[in-house]
This record gives C-alpha cells, structure tokens and sequence, in this order.
C-alpha cells in the first residue's frame, strides 16, 4: 500500500512558475516511479511525467518537455513538480500516481493522489 497526498497549486497567471509536492508513504520500491497525470474538464486524464523513485531518472510528455521539472526532495518521500512557463491549456488537475516507470497508462497505475486544481488565467 502506498498513500499520496498532493499539496501546491491554486490559480496562476499565465507565465508563472508554481510547484507541487506529493508526498508519499506506505510500502515503495527503487525500481518503481512517481508520476504526475493531468486531466483538463470534458478530456481523458494524460501523463505529465515521471521520475524513477531512485531518482535516476525522469521523461515527460512532449507537451511540457522544456518547461516541467519533476525532482525528489530532501525529504525523499516527497516529489515535486516544477511548472515554468504556464499556458491557459495546462489549466486542469494535476495527480502524483505511484506505477511502474516506464508507463504513460493511467491503467497501469494502482496508487493515485487526491489531486490538486491548477488554473491558469490568461
């Protein structure tokens, strides 16, 4: 079992540069990842990015490559979400989901955060 709770976010005006925390417990693994997903009203929940729980290593999705940064706190069960440069089309919530690195499928995810709004004003 592992628990997520997600902190961070609120509105933003376009170009800010907030950050989330999601805070993790319970049972977790090097070899597995931390993940953020979005999901924007009327549209499927999509992958942001990840970082192997090790740390070692991250990707995102080509939407926000160059502008979000996921890292590991000192506190390592804490992962954060940098998000630079934001646009009116990032406006959605954003989850942390513990998974297997490696995947973008929300289905292969077992353990989700509660989500946290993050709106974007133009």
């Amino acid at each position: 079992q592992v628990q997520l709770v997600e902190a961070g976010g609120g509105l933003v005006q376009a170009g800010g540069s907030p950050r989330l925390a999601c805070v993790a417990s319970g049972r977790t693994f090097s070899w597995y990842a931390m993940s953020w997903f979005r999901q924007a009203s009327w549209k499927e929940r999509e992958f942001v990015g990840a970082i192997r729980w090790s740390g070692a290593s991250t990707y995102y999705a080509d939407s926000v490559k160059g502008r979000f940064t996921i890292s590991r706190g000192n506190a390592k069960n804490t992962v954060y979400l940098q998000m630079n440069s934001l646009k009116p089309e990032d406006t959605a919530i954003y989850y942390c989901a513990w998974g297997p690195y490696g995947s973008t499928s929300t289905r292969e995810y077992d353990y989700w955060g509660q989500g946290t709004q993050v709106t974007v004003s133009s």
